[in-house]
């Protein structure tokens, strides 16, 4: 099955190129051209792994001419605009920094520049924490932790003085405001203003729990983990993430190991298990085990999630392999989209699709774990 995994990536790239990808759903979709933007951004980080375990340059290599396409001498980013203030577009940055080690090549360290200097005027609420988008004020999505925060404490870590307390309180801050205590489980959104239609007026509090934003954050602190050096921070760090942990393991499907589309609904008309949350819960669980961050018991539970989405939704047809059950999108409002209200309802609706790499980059990025532990394991 490696062999088979390993060919189907080989697949993808090869009928991919920086101007058009066939894992990029949503921009082949909506007839898009291409531009910098997370979700190809995921797939480069998944490919940079993928060469670092197999040995197998022709995935950097890839990465490092896609990237390079974007970026010019300068640091500008082709199609990157500033001015939106989306924390979407920083995550293709996190890319950079081995690239830069990688290549020498002073552009993509000029590059990073460009996009931490969009994080220096990111709008934030009250709580310190970065608006989602510039289109979402006052909002923090859990997905915005994954898009920003990794990229900021590598910036921190390669380029700036080794201070990570921006990242801790925006995570501190997350814990504060979209932690529900009851169900060990984070809210998709808050909105600090507590004026938005998905929002309680209380609380702020969007109203469900989105697999695929819990998987987002739960991947923000694996990484994270990895990148903060031992202290203070990375200890209370550790204690946020290990608690998600234990809430995650809580809705694991008992048969499969994955998890629903809306997590703590498990077997309601409609509800699914999907492919790019499980990915991201289970890639979290077995980095988290080998970095000491969770008990050893939790490489097993990641484990049987990730066989559980091969034996469910890697289906072999046609001569090539093809990865199922991936959620395209989901999002909460703005005002012009009241169908994304945060309802029960409103997660099932959305298209479930094969080969999307918000799906496919974090499945590989949890056979990439999967590799480290038999290798642990020889």
């Amino acid at each position: 099955m490696y062999e088979k995994i390993d060919a189907y990536v080989r697949r993808l790239i090869r009928e991919s190129t920086p101007e058009k990808t066939v894992w990029n759903i949503e921009k082949i979709r909506q007839g898009k051209p291409a531009d910098w933007n997370y979700i190809d951004g995921c797939m480069m980080t998944a490919l940079l792994s993928l060469a670092e375990i197999t040995g197998d340059s022709s995935f950097s290599d890839f990465a490092e001419h896609f990237i390079g396409h974007f970026v010019e001498e300068d640091g500008s980013i082709k199609t990157y605009q500033e001015s939106t203030f989306n924390l979407d577009n920083i995550n293709e940055g996190r890319v950079l920094f081995p690239l830069y080690q990688m290549t020498g090549k002073e552009k993509y360290r000029k590059a990073a520049d460009t996009l931490r200097h969009q994080l220096a005027w990111q709008p934030r609420t009250p709580d310190g924490n970065f608006w989602h988008k510039l289109i979402y004020p006052y909002q923090v999505w859990l997905d915005g932790l994954y898009m920003a925060q990794p990229f900021l404490a590598l910036y921190e870590k390669h380029f700036g003085n080794g201070d990570y307390s921006d990242t801790m309180r925006q995570i501190e801050g997350v814990r504060k405001r979209m932690f529900d205590e009851e169900k060990q489980l984070y809210v998709h959104g808050y909105d600090a203003r507590k004026g938005m239609f998905w929002a309680d007026p209380e609380t702020g509090k969007s109203k469900n729990f989105w697999l695929r934003s819990l998987g987002w954050f739960a991947v923000a602190m694996a990484d994270l983990l990895e990148i903060l050096p031992t202290g203070e921070d990375h200890d209370r760090l550790q204690e946020i993430f290990s608690e998600l942990m234990q809430g995650l393991d809580r809705w694991a499907d008992p048969e499969t190991g994955m998890y629903w589309q809306v997590p703590d609904q498990g077997g309601r008309e409609g509800n699914y298990l999907e492919t790019s949350g499980s990915s991201m819960a289970a890639y979290a669980m077995l980095k988290g085990a080998r970095l000491g961050a969770v008990g050893k018991e939790y490489a097993a539970k990641g484990a049987k999630t990730f066989r559980g989405i091969v034996d469910k939704y890697l289906s072999f047809r046609d001569g090539d392999l093809n990865l199922g059950g991936i959620c395209l999108v989901a999002g909460l409002g703005p005002d012009s989209s009241p169908r994304r209200d945060g309802s029960y309802e409103y997660y099932i609706s959305e298209p479930v699709v094969e080969n999307d790499a918000k799906g496919v980059a974090p499945f590989l990025l949890c056979y990439t774990e999967i590799k480290r532990l038999e290798l642990s394991q020889a």
